[in-house]
């Protein structure tokens, strides 16, 4: 017969071991909301992604992940923002999009936003 103490070590090694220890990323999504829309001439076109699973391409060029921010073009003024429309391909998991919105996060002067599912 095991005594209490082994019991209790078993139980807590195996929660040890079944538990991550992986820290969870906050990443800020906000809905569209309604407002008045700014002038056409002074708006700047919307930037493209379409993000698949091993493959991300800015308004039709491939880029890697790591190279993202680098090839986003400069804002013009602080004022100014510029739209970033994010299109998934079907087999793209939810890792994979919060990797490409923390990329997107560091950029300064670009407003994202998730297109919907077909």
């Amino acid at each position: 017969m095991t005594s209490l103490i082994d019991v209790i070590f078993l139980l807590l090694l195996f929660f040890m071991l079944t538990s991550t220890f992986s820290k969870y990323a906050e990443v800020e999504l906000l809905s569209a909301g309604s407002g008045t829309p700014q002038m056409a001439d002074q708006q700047q076109p919307p930037l493209f992604i379409r993000l698949g699973m091993d493959s991300l391409s800015l308004n039709g060029s491939e880029y890697p992940l790591e190279g993202l921010l680098a090839a986003l073009p400069a804002t013009e003024g602080p004022a100014q923002t510029q739209t970033i429309l994010v299109s998934l391909a079907d087999q793209v998991n939810a890792q994979r999009l919060v990797d490409v919105l923390a990329v997107l996060g560091q950029a300064k002067g670009f407003s994202v936003q998730v297109l919907g599912a077909k």
